[in-house]
């Protein structure tokens, strides 16, 4: 969690609003790539792509 207080106060003290989205979509797509590796739900998460 230290990590993503960092960004946080980088993106605020340098008025950086728009890497806000960006950083969301990587950090959704990391999660489906960790729940979709090895649950039953990986045959459901690969046919969205």
């Amino acid at each position: 969690m230290e990590f993503l207080k960092d960004i946080w106060g980088f993106v605020k003290h340098r008025k950086k609003y728009w890497l806000l989205p960006i950083i969301f979509v990587l950090l959704l797509f990391g999660l489906l790539i960790v729940i979709g590796g090895g649950t039953a739900a990986a045959p459901f998460i690969y046919t969205l792509f």
